[in-house]
């Protein structure tokens, strides 16, 4: 069944995975995904290949390599459970299926191994994947600009990105905040992003770990004021991070966007108005939060990157 829905959901998005595959990184990427198979298979080259088949065939693949094969599609429909978007799909069968490369090519060849793991390695130094460019209502801040923005003005919310640019998962989170933004963003309700790659003393100030290890990568922080309101993903206290989705369901649920979104049209007048229609759904308080006063803000004008 699972097989059968990822079909389906690769032909549907089949434009849009082509349009991808136009790009230099997403090309390089899916041409080092399928290289085994393609040494394996290409005439003249796999002659020379050993092989632990019955019938002697190099150019077929062996019952070792349909294991480590499906072993890889086991993996990657477990990893593909807790993906949001489609570029963490796309982005989740690229990557083990260069490990599962670096795993087939060092069982057939040591020359052949150190080779791809080399060009594996100039890959990731060389080549980063394209970074969001749509449409989105959100301030990029500097070490310089985050305390004084997020202090200007008790009265706005501001839902604050806390990335880097080399993280996976920040890239793959980008179109989903860029769309929050655009339904939820108003006088009282703001959003913006900071590079913590970029500004580690931002990220050492609100106590968000930038290490691949963490797993703090992307975090959402709900400030008013310059307070804290909460945060996710949530940190224990050995400083491990909680696993938490980063679906556009759960940012609006946990962090009460409706109610905000709600209780600024009203102190606001109408000057907030969501760029897309969104259910208001009545939503308990968050605790801490001051209410909201009459005063006037300009609403921020839409940014496209």
């Amino acid at each position: 069944m699972g097989l059968i829905t990822g079909l389906f959901t690769f032909f549907y998005h089949l434009p849009r995975i082509y349009r991808w595959l136009l790009k230099p990184y997403y090309l390089l990427s899916f041409l080092m995904s399928v290289a085994f198979f393609g040494v394996r298979k290409c005439p003249g080259l796999c002659d020379h290949l050993p092989s632990q088949r019955e019938d002697g065939d190099s150019c077929a693949f062996d019952w070792r390599e349909m294991e480590i094969l499906m072993f890889l599609s086991a993996i990657i429909m477990m990893k593909n459970r807790r993906a949001i978007t489609l570029e963490q799909h796309i982005g989740n069968m690229l990557l083990f299926s260069k490990v599962a490369n670096v795993v087939l090519f060092f069982r057939v060849d040591l020359r052949l191994g150190i080779l791809y793991l080399a060009l594996c390695v100039v890959f990731v130094a060389t080549c980063k994947p394209p970074l969001y460019m749509g449409p989105e209502y959100v301030k990029y801040f500097s070490h310089k600009t985050i305390d004084e923005e997020l202090e200007t003005d008790s009265r706005v919310t501001w839902l604050v990105e806390f990335y880097t640019n080399w993280s996976p998962e920040c890239q793959s989170f980008a179109p989903v905040f860029a769309d929050i933004s655009l339904k939820y963003n108003c006088a009282g309700l703001k959003f913006g992003k900071v590079d913590i790659g970029r500004y580690a003393d931002v990220a050492q100030r609100y106590r968000v770990n930038p290490s691949p290890l963490s797993r703090q990568l992307p975090s959402l922080l709900l400030l008013q004021g310059g307070r804290e309101l909460m945060r996710r993903p949530q940190v224990d206290k050995k400083g491990r991070a909680i696993t938490w989705s980063f679906t556009e369901e759960n940012i609006i649920r946990e962090f009460s966007l409706n109610e905000i979104f709600q209780r600024s049209a009203k102190f606001y007048k109408g000057r907030c108005e969501k760029t897309e229609e969104v259910e208001l759904v009545p939503q308990e308080g968050l605790s801490g939060q001051e209410p909201l006063s009459e005063a006037e803000v300009e609403p921020e004008s839409k940014k496209v990157r």
